[in-house]
């Protein structure tokens, strides 16, 4: 599978990877949007923060990105950098289906993205990233799966996935909400003709939102690359909005609260890859220090202590404002 060649990179930081969620498209939940961002949104200007982003990424070591149909034109911009640099070819791109953006460029659209597991959109979004990427895309994961999803149950939609894993593309899902763990543990138990069919999972999992731990590790031990997503819970464990616990540790370590955030994390034996969602280089060159950051067991007590029940961390989460 194509996360072997994360494993054999020789920089520190082959367990990080970059997700552009947060500039792929103006509007989106994590805090401090205004001040990372400015006024000036314009596809122009959100195209050239990415390229420039990507640029200092991988001139870190950084190999993995990760982007999806519904973060706007994301796929486009990372799709533009690559063309025009024929000679980055060592690096990993992974792309989820299964969210259609609807924003119209908006940040204060009714609905940003809408939701469909089925068939047709699988089919259509895959051309679409098709289009985009073609055969740069490495990884392809269904987007948010929850344990009602009907792409766990669809046995045609698993064929048509099979066929994609059998054509050299790694076939993956990513979760969301409180019950991640049941929706994880749902989707290691299925298999097409007696295989395995997905190869990697990608969940929300931070100091805040622990629950899924458990499951991350089962299917760590299933062979599954494990990535995490939202390790700063959305800005909620960045400065300034980071719990007292946090800042502490971070002071003792001398490193912004960012770079313990996704430290705490790479200390877990199962993760695989942690991504940066970084809007700003100075977040960037911060989240990159992660793999320096050097906790003891009383510190990564204090951090443990952090978590909050699922509903509740699932309903503030719900509450963000796009903005």
């Amino acid at each position: 599978m194509p996360f072997a060649r994360l494993a054999a990179a020789t920089t520190p930081t082959c367990h990080i990877g970059l997700g552009l969620a947060a500039v792929g498209r103006p509007g989106y939940i994590n805090l401090g949007r205004d001040r990372d961002l400015g006024e000036n949104r314009s596809a122009d200007s959100l195209r050239a923060r990415t390229h420039e982003l990507l640029d200092a990424a991988y001139a870190q070591g950084v190999r993995y990105f990760d982007v999806a149909r519904s973060y706007g034109r994301s796929e486009e911009f990372l799709a533009d950098w690559l063309h025009a640099r024929p000679d980055v070819d060592d690096v990993v791109v992974g792309s989820k289906w299964g969210y259609t953006y609807t924003a119209g460029w908006s940040t204060d659209a009714e609905k940003h993205e809408v939701k469909d597991h089925g068939l047709a959109t699988y089919e259509r979004q895959r051309a679409e990233t098709d289009t985009l990427l073609g055969d740069r895309l490495d990884l392809y994961q269904i987007h948010s799966v929850t344990p009602d999803s009907p792409a766990l149950t669809d046995k045609e939609l698993h064929a048509r996935l099979a066929e994609a894993a059998a054509g050299g593309l790694t076939v993956g899902f990513s979760t969301s909400g409180p019950a991640q763990a049941e929706a994880v543990r749902a989707a290691l138990a299925v298999t097409v003709g007696g295989e395995p069919l997905f190869r990697t999972v990608q969940s929300t999992y931070n100091a805040l939102e622990t629950s899924v731990a458990p499951a991350l590790a089962e299917a760590h031990e299933a062979g599954l690359t494990v990535i995490v997503k939202e390790g700063m819970a959305n800005g909620r464990l960045a400065a300034p909005h980071a719990p007292e616990a946090l800042r502490a540790v971070a002071e003792e370590s001398g490193l912004g609260c960012d770079a313990v955030a996704l430290a705490w994390i790479l200390r877990r034996p199962w993760t695989g890859v942690v991504l940066s969602g970084a809007a700003t280089l100075d977040q960037l060159v911060s989240n990159l220090h992660a793999p320096a950051v050097d906790l003891d067991e009383e510190q990564l007590a204090r951090l443990d202590a952090l978590a909050e029940e699922p509903g509740a961390y699932w309903e503030r989460r719900g509450q963000l404002p796009w903005h």
